[in-house]
């Protein structure tokens, strides 16, 4: 049954008030977006038509499910393909222009550029911000401020194939014992390049020795200060070192390798995302789907990628972008069918401790504390720097606190210069 909502004066010039001054999909500073969008002029009712990019990964599910937001309130929804490379420049270009589009739908990790160029408008979540996971809320938040409605995480987690143990210790050196003690080819599995390494799969490591690549404020947001050049982040090039020595990490272990080899039962373990656990489950294998062990002492978080819904910050469609948003993304239901077309973990976690599938269960609980990938524009000058050292310190190459050293003075350095 559709929903009519009806406007007043005062509630239209608020929104369109606050979108001309950075708030697109927010409320004033006295109502929640809830009573923002259902203030009523007699007789009035939100229409019009809203248009939505999407990449080729999600424009199915976006076309679905705003099909049922128009079923349901009559207002249109217009979605534009556009290809994944091209989609957040696309936006910072556009939106000044006047011809962006009213929202898009991507990972969070383009944020930081969209609000240097000014581009993102804010949204006000009020008290739903709490039914979001923390790793998910903080994808969307820059400097304080949320800027978008997420509705998937995705993240990796160590996968275990119960052929071959049943149990896990909870320490990385437990771990190794006890798949060495199988006779295993591999005791696990975590894809690298003889020349880039693969920070992403070596990061839950990483902050489990507390050196997290960017320090972060109370409320999670990103600085642009480097915090993985300290002790921390010495203890765990010398971990990394020993790792290699002892032939547990090999650089010339790529995705495809380590894949196969997981599929081949040659380990018992691979720290891996969902994008390859439907494999090892069409192969008849009996999987589970866990945090990845601490090699440092503290929590081993791994990078999420938040999928989110983000708005135009000079949109002319205000009202419309919140109920959109705030009213109908940002419901449980909603984030469901979201999951149920798209196969993301939710980001809501009533939606999300609704599922039923222990695997993807696995790598929520993984990512429920995990780090948002840094969406400031200072990350891009980290991964070429980092990559290589990794590289390094597994192949032996070098004293691993000076070469980590050396990584950081490079990556300070760059970002000083961009």
């Amino acid at each position: 049954m559709r929903r009519s909502i009806t406007l007043v004066a005062t509630a239209v010039g608020a929104t369109l008030a606050l979108a001309a001054c950075g708030g697109a999909g927010g409320a004033t500073n006295d109502e929640t977006p809830d009573a923002a969008a259902e203030e009523t002029a007699e007789g009035g009712e939100l229409s019009g038509t809203l248009t939505i990019w999407a990449d080729e990964t999600r424009i199915d599910l976006v076309k679905e499910i705003g099909a049922q937001f128009t079923e349901q309130t009559d207002i249109g929804i217009d979605v534009v393909q556009k290809a994944s490379a091209d989609i957040g420049d696309d936006f910072i270009n556009t939106v000044p222009t006047g011809e962006g589009p009213d929202i898009i739908v991507v990972a969070h990790d383009g944020l930081g550029g969209w609000v240097t160029n000014g581009v993102v408008g804010t949204v006000e979540l009020g008290e739903k911000a709490d039914q979001f996971s923390e790793s998910a809320l903080n994808g969307v938040t820059y400097d304080g401020q949320v800027y978008g409605v997420p509705y998937a995480i995705e993240n990796i987690a160590l996968v275990r194939n119960n052929a071959m143990l049943t149990e896990t210790p909870d320490t990385w050196d437990a771990m190794v014992a006890a798949a060495q003690e199988t006779g295993a080819k591999y005791p696990v599995l975590i894809q690298q390049d003889p020349v880039a390494s693969d920070p992403y799969h070596l990061y839950p490591l990483q902050t489990s020795f507390g050196a997290p690549v960017f320090a972060s404020t109370e409320d999670g947001s990103y600085t642009a200060d480097l915090a993985m050049g300290d002790d921390a982040g010495k203890a765990f090039a010398e971990f990394l070192a020993a790792q290699g020595a002892a032939g547990v990490l090999d650089v010339n272990i790529s995705a495809d390798i380590a894949k196969q080899a997981f599929l081949d039962g040659e380990s018992p373990y691979i720290v891996t995302g969902p994008w390859n656990t439907t494999a090892f489950t069409e192969a008849g294998m009996d999987i589970s789907v866990l945090p990845v062990p601490s090699a440092g002492g503290q929590e081993a978080q791994p990078f999420v990628g938040v999928q989110a819904f983000f708005p135009n910050i000079d949109s002319e469609n205000a009202l419309l972008v919140n109920e959109f948003l705030v009213n109908f993304i940002a419901t449980p239901e909603v984030q469901t069918q979201l999951f149920d077309l798209g196969g993301r973990v939710p980001a809501m976690t009533e939606a999300a401790e609704s599922l039923e599938d222990p695997i993807l269960q696995g790598f929520n609980a993984a990512g429920a504390t995990g780090a948002p990938m840094p969406a400031i524009p200072q990350m891009s000058a980290v991964w070429e720097f980092w990559g290589a050292a990794e590289a390094d310190l597994i192949k032996g190459a070098g004293a691993p606190a000076d070469r980590w050293t050396t990584m950081v003075d490079s990556v300070s350095t760059a970002i000083s210069g961009s």
